[in-house]
């Protein structure tokens, strides 16, 4: 509703009577403050006036309105009964429309619960079933190594084998046993069940003893994961203490051996003390910290650092033999050959030492100097360009082939060296996620499900690998731009060239352009399968834009000396009012410092050809726009001279 405006003099402000929460005595109270009463009331009265004026111009403006109120609701009681009826039969038919949906409802309800239970019951008997199928696998799996080899004459470690395998299934059987608990045909399973736990116990006693006497480590390997599976709960060391002393502590045994043995119970003792000290060292070294296992895997991964970059063997992913080996370690430590539930923790740590030792091999061979052959090929170039062969690209090309490594040289790293390293590093990182999914499900035997800290440890490590980006780049790209430009600066030459030697107008770019971007052509050739795209793209758009800076600069600082240099020859014409031999030609021929700025264009323009032909936006190529502007402005004056 809005309040007629008022005087803009009045002590108080119009919207204070709409406001909710308006009260009288409030309103007065601080309106006193600013003024007396006796302004307040005059203001109230010119207020309560312009209040009676407004209404009565609203009413007379819907005069009619009001006028026919009361004649529209003649005849509305009567409109109103007879709607009465209808919505109370629609209200009846409501009600009975939602009773009948609600038993629905209820029916459904109850068939769902049927086919809930129906359900569970029906797992449960698949779950009797597969106890079923386990315990007739397991009895015939050991009653076939009974009759083949009664766990004797047969190799201990295939024994092993086959009683992981038992164990496996066994481990399986306990699960839906647990899972079908209550249901009465279990009950006739389980003297079947307990049978075979005792003969499982006894076959791994057995083989354990044998393991531990012949200082067998894979066969204690096999037992100990045997034991894991049945029983999570047990010490290892405790288990094979307890295989190792049973012998001795079983009374018939010490009476015997008492009986045929003078001081046989000090003897027995003796022999005790000697022999369980050393097969628990033995289980030490298997199961309290892998020594041999640890040396086994570091070891290796160690040697392939120490080896000079040499190749992955084939069929790897890799490019590295280092990489190789770091990829090979971390699948190893978490075999089935190697993992111990007991050793989860060494085992990840390992892991995490060999991410990191590999980071940081990565940093030290970043530290090395890059092989100095591009020198040497721009040594020969200059050579070339020297005795006027640079119109001849093959020559260019065989100077460039013959060039060979300085022996006299410092350790150092190939540019194709550090191209395979940077695939390594590429493939490695991706595929830390995928050793996550290695390690999850042998964390989980260990009862680890704290998965979110190691994925956090792993992703450090990751991070670790992914440092060393930012230097490897910077090295690749600077070896790059090095030996471009190390060719794009044989244009210092161009001058020589056309300055007094009678040559022809020049129709083409100099072979030395070529030879320019040929490392560049090589690495998107011959490393498009192992480096991705976006990788390769960064290098050249980086390399190119540190070279085209320079050759900005190099081509800027010809066009000023040739402009120079014409500028005197200018002054000197006029000094001697002579034809001089830069002039032009009385046929109209182009004169050497034209030639020069026209070679210089024709150049520029094949480079940024060859840089499209890459695949290349030029638009991210820095200083390509300026240096196309500048040899575009050499070829405006060149065609305003000549016209």
């Amino acid at each position: 509703m809005n309040l007629p405006r008022g005087p803009e003099n009045l002590c108080f402000d119009k919207d204070e009577f709409m406001k909710p929460d308006f009260d009288v005595d409030h309103f007065v109270s601080e309106c006193r403050k600013r003024v007396q009463l006796e302004e307040l009331r005059d203001d109230l009265e010119l207020y309560y006036k312009l209040l009676k004026t407004a209404m009565v111009e609203l009413i007379n403006k819907d005069y009619a309105d009001f006028v026919n109120l009361s004649t529209n609701l003649v005849g509305m009681d009567k409109a109103l009964n007879q709607l009465s009826v209808p919505l109370g039969q629609l209200r009846e038919e409501v009600m009975s429309l939602k009773s009948c949906v609600s038993e629905g409802i209820q029916a459904i309800d109850e068939r769902l619960a049927k086919q809930e239970d129906i359900r569970r019951r029906k797992m449960c008997v698949l779950r009797l079933i597969q106890v079923i199928k386990s315990v007739e696998k397991i009895e015939k799996i050991l009653h076939s190594q009974k009759e083949t080899s009664s766990l004797e004459g047969s190799s201990p470690l295939l024994t092993g084998q086959i009683l992981e395998r038992i164990a496996t299934e066994f481990n399986q059987l306990q699960f839906h046993a647990v899972q079908s608990k209550g249901m009465p045909l279990l009950d006739k399973l389980k003297p079947r069940i307990v049978g075979i736990t005792g003969m499982l116990q006894q076959s791994l006693e057995g083989l354990l003893l044998e393991g531990l006497q012949a200082s067998n480590i894979d066969i204690i390997r096999h037992c100990l994961r045997t034991y894991a599976t049945i029983d999570k709960t047990r010490d290892a060391e405790a288990l094979v203490g307890e295989v190792l002393v049973k012998p001795y502590i079983d009374e018939v045994i010490i009476e015997e051996y008492v009986q045929s043995h003078p001081n046989g119970l000090q003897t027995m003792y003796s022999k005790l003390l000697e022999f369980v000290p050393l097969h628990c060292r033995l289980l030490r070294e298997v199961t309290g910290g892998g020594i041999s296992r640890f040396r086994e895997i570091a070891g290796a991964f160690e040697a392939s650092l120490s080896d000079d970059l040499g190749e992955a063997p084939a069929g790897s992913p890799y490019c590295l033999l280092a990489t190789h080996m770091a990829w090979t370690s971390l699948q190893k430590c978490w075999s089935a050959q190697i993992f111990l539930p007991l050793l989860a923790h060494r085992l990840w740590k390992l892991s995490l030492q060999i991410v990191a030792r590999y980071s940081f091999f990565i940093n030290e061979l970043l530290l090395r100097p890059i092989s100095n052959e591009s020198s040497k090929d721009h040594k020969k170039l200059l050579t070339s360009i020297n005795k006027e062969s640079v119109l001849n690209p093959s020559s260019v090309e065989e100077q460039r082939n013959d060039s060979s490594p300085d022996p006299q040289s410092l350790p150092s790293i190939s540019t194709t060296q550090l191209m395979l390293v940077a695939a390594d590093l590429d493939h490695l990182q991706e595929w830390l996620p995928e050793l996550m999914e290695i390690i999850k499900p042998k964390l989980a035997t260990v009862g680890f499900m704290n998965i979110d800290c190691i994925s956090g440890a792993l992703e450090d490590s990751k991070d670790s690998l992914l440092g060393c980006w930012p230097a490897l780049n910077s090295k690749i790209i600077q070896d790059l731009s090095d030996s471009c430009f190390s060719c794009l600066k044989s244009a210092v030459e161009i001058p020589r060239l056309y300055r007094r030697t009678n040559k022809e107008v020049p129709t083409k770019a100099l072979p030395y352009v070529d030879a320019a971007v040929k490392p560049f052509y090589q690495l998107k050739n011959e490393y498009k399968d192992t480096l991705k795209p976006a990788i390769i793209e960064q290098w050249l758009e980086g390399a190119l834009s540190t070279s085209t800076q320079k050759y900005f600069e190099t081509v800027s600082d010809i066009l000023s000396s040739v402009k120079k240099m014409e500028e005197s020859l200018k002054r000197l014409k006029q000094a001697r009012k002579t034809v001089t031999a830069n002039s032009t030609f009385p046929n109209g021929g182009m004169s050497d410092d034209n030639k020069i700025r026209l070679q210089l264009a024709l150049d520029v323009e094949y480079f940024g050809i060859q840089m499209q032909k890459m695949g290349l936006q030029l638009s991210n190529i820095k200083s390509l726009s300026a240096l196309s502007e500048l040899v575009q402005a050499a070829k405006d004056q060149i065609s305003a001279e000549q016209t």
